[in-house]
C-alpha cells in the first residue's frame, strides 16, 4: 500500500474517533469522513476559533459549575482530559493550532497599504528583514537613513505628544487593534486640547526607537503602540510605552507601560480612551515611569 493511502487511513481513523468519541465544542465539527468526501478534512472547521474557556472536554464531570467557573476564570489550559497519560487528540491539535497562530504574527507582516490609512509616516528600522529583527535588537532601535530623512521632511517637530506604532512582534496585534484605539486615543486627545504630531509607523521596531524618534523630533512626550510576543491563548495583544522627553539613553525605568490591549484583556477602544487620559496626566506632572507619582 502506498505511504499517502497509509496517511489517507490513518487521518480518516483519527477523525472517526473524535466523531464516536470525543465531546466537542459546539461549531466544532469533526465528523466522521462520508465515502464521497476524499479525506474528510474539509469537514474540519477551524480548531482557533473554539474557545477553549467555553469548552468541557472532562466526561461527566462530578461538579459540572465549578467545572465551567474555573475554566472562565483563567485562559489557561486546564480540565483539558486525557487518553491514558497523553492529551487527547483535539487538545494536542488545539496546542499545535495556536502555536501556529504565533509564529504567523511574529513572522508576518503589517500590509504595506495599513500605515495609510491611519495617516500615519512609514518608516523603518536598520533591520533589513524580520529575521534580523528577531536575532539584532539593538538594529530594532534606531532608524535607518532613509527613515531619519522622511521624518525630518514629513513629520512636525516639537509637538506636545508623538504618536508611534510599531510593528513589534505581533503584526497581527496591530491589525486586530489599532482600527479602535487610535480613534479612540485621538478623539480623547483632542477633547483635552493635546497637541499631536505627525503618526509614524515603523517597521522592525524595538520600544526604544521611541528614543531616536525622540532625538529628531523633539516632541514633549512620546507613546509606542507596539505589538507583544504572542503566547497560546492570544496572539494580538498589544502595549503602549509612554515616555516623557524621549532621548537617547533613556532608561527603561523612565517608561510608563499599559499592557494586555486585546479583546481578552483590554479592549482596544476602551484603552484608547484610558491612554489619552493617562497621556494627559504625565504631560501635567511632566514625568513618566518611576518618576511619575
Amino acid at each position: 500500500m502506498a505511504m499517502e493511502d497509509n496517511i489517507r487511513l490513518i487521518v480518516e481513523q483519527v477523525l472517526s474517533e473524535l466523531g464516536k468519541n470525543q465531546p466537542m465544542a459546539a461549531g466544532l465539527n469533526c465528523s466522521p469522513a462520508s465515502p464521497d468526501s476524499g479525506s474528510g478534512l474539509e469537514n474540519v472547521s477551524d480548531l482557533a476559533k473554539v474557545d477553549l474557556q467555553r469548552y468541557l472536554q472532562v466526561p461527566n464531570p462530578v461538579n459540572k459549575a465549578l467545572y465551567e467557573e474555573m475554566k472562565l476564570s483563567t485562559p489557561a489550559r486546564i480540565g483539558v482530559w486525557r487518553t491514558g497519560t497523553r492529551p487527547l487528540t483535539d487538545t494536542w491539535l488545539r496546542f499545535r493550532a495556536d502555536h501556529a497562530v504565533a509564529q504567523d504574527s511574529v513572522l508576518g507582516e503589517v500590509p504595506v497599504e495599513f500605515p495609510a490609512k491611519y495617516n500615519m509616516v512609514c518608516v523603518k528600522t536598520q533591520c533589513e528583514s524580520k529575521d534580523e529583527y528577531l536575532t539584532r535588537p539593538d538594529l530594532g532601535r534606531k532608524l535607518d537613513e532613509a527613515g531619519l530623512n522622511l521624518i525630518r521632511v514629513k513629520c512636525r517637530k516639537g509637538a506636545k505628544l508623538q504618536i508611534i506604532v510599531a510593528d513589534g512582534l505581533s503584526s497581527k496585534a496591530v491589525e486586530a487593534n489599532i482600527p479602535n484605539l487610535l480613534p479612540a486615543m485621538l478623539q480623547g486627545l483632542e477633547g483635552m486640547g493635546i497637541d499631536v504630531g505627525t503618526p509614524i509607523f515603523v517597521q522592525y521596531a524595538r520600544v526604544a526607537i521611541m528614543d531616536a524618534i525622540g532625538e529628531e523630533l523633539k516632541p514633549e512626550a512620546a507613546i509606542v503602540l507596539l505589538g507583544e510576543r504572542p503566547g497560546l491563548g492570544t496572539a494580538e495583544s498589544m502595549s503602549a510605552y509612554i515616555g516623557y522627553q524621549p532621548r537617547a539613553g533613556m532608561v527603561e525605568s523612565e517608561r510608563t507601560v499599559v499592557s494586555n490591549i486585546h479583546k481578552g484583556g483590554t479592549p482596544a477602544a476602551e484603552a484608547g480612551a484610558h491612554l489619552s487620559s493617562l497621556l494627559k496626566k504625565i504631560l501635567d506632572a511632566r514625568a513618566s515611569g518611576v518618576n511619575l507619582h
